[in-house]
């Protein structure tokens, strides 16, 4: 082992010798001179006069029917904050709407805790009351809720 570390001891102080010494040299960047752009003219658009069509009366009253439509077609809505548990389903009975006391129409599950029906067909209030599977009755009076606007309950079940 001793001969190894002589030959490496060796072979180092060779290659230290045969490094040249580095020089200090002192950088100096050279300056831009500021190159200004000449600036760019651009070309004239010719305008071209466009023909006029006469104008009609017809389109305003499309979009006068089309307001009114919208204005009619509100969007009324039920939502129903309620842990019904796993597999039942939420359904709205009543009066108004397209709704029946005799025959619920089932809710959609928005979130575990939320379900929710609407509605468009509503001219007047609906009153209604909320089912779990269409078979069990929640507890409290019948609710109700005006045309155009939503209504937002927690019905109680004892079931």
């Amino acid at each position: 082992m001793a001969i190894k570390k002589t030959t490496k001891k060796a072979a180092k102080k060779v290659a230290a010798k045969k490094t040249p010494a580095k020089k200090a040299v002192k950088k100096t960047s050279a300056k831009k001179a500021a190159v200004k752009k000449a600036p760019v003219k651009k070309a004239a658009k010719k305008k071209v006069a466009a023909k006029k069509a006469p104008a009609t009366k017809a389109p305003a009253k499309k979009v006068a029917k089309k307001k009114a439509a919208t204005q009619k077609a509100a969007t009324t809505s039920i939502v129903a904050n309620v842990d019904v548990g796993f597999g039942n389903t939420l359904y709205v009975r009543g009066q108004g709407a397209g709704l029946s006391w005799d025959k619920g129409i089932a809710l959609k599950n928005v979130s575990p805790y939320e379900w929710s029906f609407s509605t468009s067909e509503a001219k007047g209030d609906i009153t209604f009351k909320f089912l779990i599977n269409d078979e069990a009755w929640s507890e409290g009076d019948n609710l109700t809720v005006a045309a155009g606007s939503t209504s937002v309950s927690s019905p109680v079940f004892y079931w």
